[in-house]
């Protein structure tokens, strides 16, 4: 069947790993003890501060809570906790002009392309829905947001498991290979592939100096920009 959506990942894939590495995790990380003593009272935020103090035996100090956060961002764990109130905090950083989000040259305009053709656009991402809208909407090139029909992050699962892409399949209403997973992860592809997805594996030389093929590539199509894709 002929593709109908785009489904992308955004780090290494959009976007630099290390715009994400450099600039948004050492600003979360910075301004999280100033964040939580500012707004730690606030429901939406109080929430996902509990949640962590649960997995740390349920009573702790906002203090210990805002330590275990930044060590989850030294580790670049993918807790949904950590990236709903990174997501927060990258909010002020966009409106307070501090930084623009890393858009690949090629990245915008194959997507307007693929839009002005039709096709549906997603994003799928570990980063929270709230992160993404902020990035495509403060990004080198604009704000991209009105290319895209939908957004998902790890609430509906890690993306490493088929099971994710199948319910974002059955939430987007179309065959699985209808749509084409864009990922510079191959485990993720793997999964996307599993879940019936078509697939691109993007391996772009800024993000990976080694290029990654033959038995790399786990029989995925190479690209190494959004120029190269085929539809």
């Amino acid at each position: 069947m002929p593709i109908r959506a785009i489904l992308t990942d955004i780090e290494g894939t959009t976007s630099s790993i290390s715009f994400v590495k450099d600039v948004l995790f050492p600003y979360a990380r910075r301004a999280l003890p100033g964040f939580v003593a500012a707004r730690g009272r606030e429901p939406n935020v109080r929430k996902w501060l509990d949640a962590v103090a649960m997995e740390h035996g349920g009573v702790c100090q906002d203090s210990v809570v805002v330590e275990v956060l930044q060590g989850w961002i030294d580790e670049d764990r993918k807790h949904t906790a950590l990236k709903a109130l990174q997501g927060m905090i990258w909010a002020d950083g966009y409106n307070s002009a501090d930084f623009t989000s890393h858009m690949y040259p090629d990245a915008a305009p194959a997507l307007r392309q693929w839009k002005d053709a039709g096709l549906r656009l997603y994003v799928y991402s570990s980063g929270s829905v709230p992160a993404q809208r902020l990035l495509f909407g403060h990004s080198d090139a604009g704000d991209l947001t009105e290319l895209f029909s939908g957004f998902f992050d790890t609430e509906v699962g890690g993306k490493r498991e088929a099971a994710s892409y199948e319910r974002i399949r059955e939430s987007i209403g179309l065959a699985g290979d209808e749509i084409l997973f864009l990922s510079d992860v191959v485990e993720e592809l793997d999964a996307a592939r599993e879940a019936g997805l078509e697939t691109v594996l993007i391996d772009r030389r800024e993000d990976y100096p080694q290029p990654r093929e033959g038995d790399a590539t786990h029989d995925h199509p190479r690209a190494t920009s959004f120029d190269q894709i085929e539809l």
